[in-house]
């Protein structure tokens, strides 16, 4: 496999580089600052200033909407091997997608909408979350069922005339907190009598439909990741036209694996950058201490460590190029064990050398004075999110054992 940079990326890869090292580190603590500001006058669910001021630069310099492949509104977008390189330049500061209009979950929200939606719901959904003035979130998770199996979902859509009427409550909505949220892409039931994965419907529902109620933010280890926020949703007797039905009822489960394939190989392209921000926060660190009497960085343990994080990080690399490669050139569903290994393998990773930079930095570590302890959470979260490491193990080990399934 050649997993060399075309001439374009190269390039983009430069103008992203230096985008970061004039707009996007410089702003670190602004960013910070503002969020805490926000908090103290008790409203910190609000646009921040912070990314809406570096949105018009990015989408000047040509650095927008880089995620979305073969789409003929968004023909910027590139292949998901073109777009990791990039991808991972993003993820070394948590915020940084955002600027790109590159962040989750709009990014799977926009794939959606451009793989399975009408030209209708394109032009009132998808225009305007690819031009950036609306956010989305995507309501499947619920508090009451084991979400990892999606075939759980209790969630109600239920057709009435030319109407679908949603009950039911959702949670662990990522981005339904942010005041310019204004698109739900709920999953529901629509026929519970149906072939277990023929059940299940997504609805295109407008976030301020009659019926619904945003009711807390759910903290991530303490984070409440305001604005964005990740809330609790109730949809009580919520009615929206039949024609916001996403692909036909009984496509649901589809839909959601096919919206799942891309946002998981995006999530460790992220997940490899934050890896690579911690193993330069740690070998810095290291390098500026003494301790019994020797620099910090001449201690054996702290070879073996940095050691084992260029290794972990090179071998996660070179499987999401793999798996990304096998997306563009034989479709996500041939490339499901590939996309399974890195979700499992990524966050593993990235979790070990984040871990060990916070052990390098001490006290320093878990404080909000440099990015690890977030970074953790955040990625900590994601052998959760977006399918339990369990889940793609169990899939991995299926494939695996069907290669060598006796013959009958």
């Amino acid at each position: 496999m050649d997993f060399a940079h075309s001439s374009r990326v190269e390039a983009l890869r430069a103008q992203l580089e230096t985008f970061f090292a004039e707009h996007i580190v410089p702003n670190e603590r602004a960013y910070l600052e503002e969020v805490q500001s926000n908090r103290r006058a008790g409203n910190a669910w609000q646009a921040l200033q912070t990314i809406e001021k570096l949105k018009p630069l990015a989408r000047k310099s040509g650095l927008w909407n880089l995620f979305l492949p073969r789409s003929e509104r968004a023909p910027q977008g590139l292949s998901n091997l073109e777009y990791a390189p990039l991808c991972e330049i993003m993820g070394r500061v948590p915020w940084a997608a955002e600027v790109f209009n590159c962040s989750a979950p709009d990014t799977g929200n926009m794939e959606t909408l451009e793989r399975y939606g009408n030209e209708a719901q394109k032009d009132r959904w998808l225009e305007p979350l690819l031009a950036g003035t609306m956010r989305s979130a995507f309501l499947m998770t619920e508090p009451a069922v084991a979400s990892s199996d999606a075939t759980n979902i209790q969630c109600s859509i239920r057709r009435d005339g030319d109407h679908y009427v949603i009950d039911g409550l959702k949670w662990y909505a990522s981005g339904a907190g942010d005041p310019r949220c204004s698109l739900f892409l709920v999953m529901g039931k629509t026929d519970p009598t149906a072939p277990t994965h023929q059940q299940q419907s997504i609805v295109l529902v407008p976030a301020d439909s009659a019926g619904i109620e945003v009711k807390r933010p759910l903290g991530v280890f303490g984070y409440d990741d305001a604005p964005h926020g990740h809330m609790e949703v109730e949809l009580r007797g919520v009615r929206v036209p039949a024609t916001n039905l996403l692909l036909g009822e009984g496509r649901g489960f589809e839909i959601a694996q096919g919206r799942l394939g891309p946002g998981r190989i995006h999530h460790c392209m992220r997940t490899i950058g934050a890896a690579e921000r911690a193993l330069e926060l740690m070998c810095k660190r290291v390098q500026t201490r003494v301790a019994f009497g020797k620099p910090v960085a001449d201690q054996s343990i702290w070879h073996e460590r940095i050691s084992q994080s260029r290794c972990l990080i090179e071998q996660a690399r070179l499987l999401t190029l793999k798996a990304a490669s096998m997306m563009d050139s034989v479709g996500n569903k041939a490339a499901r064990a590939e996309i399974a290994m890195i979700k499992v393998v990524a966050p593993a990773m990235a979790c070990q050398i984040i871990d060990w930079a916070i052990q390098a930095h001490g006290a320093a570590g878990v404080s909000e004075d440099f990015p690890l302890a977030y970074l953790y959470s955040m990625i900590r979260t994601l052998r959760i999110a977006d399918g339990p490491d369990e889940v793609h193990h169990g899939t991995i080990a299926k494939l695996e054992l069907a290669r060598w399934r006796p013959a009958d």
